[in-house]
């Protein structure tokens, strides 16, 4: 997994994102417009693709796709 491949996927689960525009760095909850609804798509995304279980508090620790996709490597290995 890479995080280009991360992020194509976190921009398939959000039709108000246009394919490509999602960068490592951003601040995704800005770019998503968040709400808890967002996040358990995000939830339910990594678990369902990755087999890895993130919290809310991972969410509210993360600032950039970047980060969450740390938390998801490392818990890959």
């Amino acid at each position: 997994m890479t995080i280009e491949e991360f992020i194509e996927k976190v921009e398939a689960e959000f039709p108000d994102v246009v394919p490509g525009t999602l960068l490592p760095d951003a601040q995704y909850r800005d770019v998503l417009n968040w709400s808890s609804i967002n996040a358990l798509i995000l939830i339910a995304l990594v678990t369902t693709e990755y087999d890895v279980i993130i919290t809310a508090d991972d969410l509210r620790s993360t600032v950039t796709l970047r980060e969450l996709f740390h938390i998801i490597e490392e818990r890959l290995s």
